[in-house]
């Protein structure tokens, strides 16, 4: 059975952990194990999780399946709509329709909050993920090219979902 919980600001060292863990085994098809690296310390360390709920109206959840957390996602409220930030599942669980289930989460949330659209932003080498926001009904409206720092860049499409 599949739960989400709420990931609560005293908590986070698991997350970093469980993070630091999936972005390297995920990644590592796409993006050098340097801005691999670079990404965890400066996006997804305990300090970088600490500052996103302070200070940019961040919520995180994990995914837990009979008790293990497998994944989690991370979602941050902006003016005119939720924004989606991440949404990672542990190598041995994926493609088992637990990332539809934790997006069927995100659009309740999303209501409850009152909004009407959910963004994201996607690699643009991301095929899979890509294909799999398609299916569930994300839009493309645009593209950005985000330098973030050490001569890294984010390549991105930026998708939407309206409720």
């Amino acid at each position: 059975m599949i739960n989400f919980i709420e990931i609560k600001k005293d908590n986070i060292k698991p997350l970093a952990e469980l993070a630091d863990r999936i972005w390297h085994e995920y990644w590592g098809i796409i993006l050098s194990p340097e801005q691999i690296d670079y990404m965890v310390k400066n996006f997804q360390s305990e300090e970088a999780i600490k500052e996103q709920y302070e200070n940019e109206k961040y919520t995180y959840y994990f995914i837990n399946k009979d008790g293990e957390n497998i994944g989690y996602f991370g979602i941050s409220e902006k003016e005119n709509y939720l924004f989606l930030s991440k949404l990672y599942i542990a190598k041995d669980f994926r493609s088992q329709g637990i990332g539809r289930q934790a997006f069927e989460k995100i659009k309740e949330i999303a209501k409850e909050k009152h909004y009407k659209e959910i963004q994201l932003t996607v690699n643009k080498y991301n095929k899979n993920t890509i294909i799999a926001y398609d299916k569930w009904g994300f839009k493309n409206i645009d593209a950005v090219v985000t330098d973030i720092g050490s001569g890294f860049v984010m390549d991105d499409y930026i998708m939407s979902y309206t409720l």
